[in-house]
């Protein structure tokens, strides 16, 4: 049996990929990469940009986790190279109120995220806000990634 070394963690905002991916790294021994901060750089939401680089160059390593797939600079790329696939698919009514829960803990505890970052209450009015995302996201049977590969059908698409 072959041994899961290129792993991605796949689903909408609030499905716990991150913790997943976490839980994996930790029993696997192999190494975690958390996308969205690898994406945001700083203050402001400021995007890396050598985002794709530094995805392409971890990818190219023997063993890896990702917790995400859905920026389209490197979809097609780690979906490619992923030798396993953890698609967390979960109802809306078991992802929104984690979505909410970690968005509001976030809001009133100002905690620090990705870059630097912090959520605020202005930012739940944003239609990129997590809460707004995940009440919004929607299966994707039968639809491809932006370069031609097919995604499962019983998996929804970031």
């Amino acid at each position: 049996m072959t041994r899961m070394r290129r792993i991605l963690v796949a689903g909408i905002s609030g499905a716990g990929k991150s913790t997943m991916a976490r839980a994996l790294s930790s029993r696997l021994a192999v190494p975690y990469h958390e996308m969205d901060a690898l994406h945001f750089a700083g203050p402001g939401w400021a995007v890396n940009d050598a985002f794709a680089t530094q995805v392409a160059q971890i990818a190219a390593s023997p063993a890896w986790i990702f917790d995400s797939y859905g920026y389209p600079q490197v979809r097609d790329l780690l979906w490619e190279r992923a030798d396993t696939v953890v698609w967390l698919d979960y109802s809306r009514r078991v992802i929104m109120p984690r979505v909410l829960r970690r968005s509001l803990r976030r809001t009133l505890l100002r905690e620090r995220i990705f870059g630097g970052n912090r959520e605020t209450l202005t930012g739940w009015f944003r239609r990129d806000h997590p809460a707004w995302w995940a009440g919004h996201s929607t299966g994707c049977a039968g639809r491809t990634s932006s370069g031609g590969s097919t995604i499962p059908a019983s998996a929804p698409y970031e």
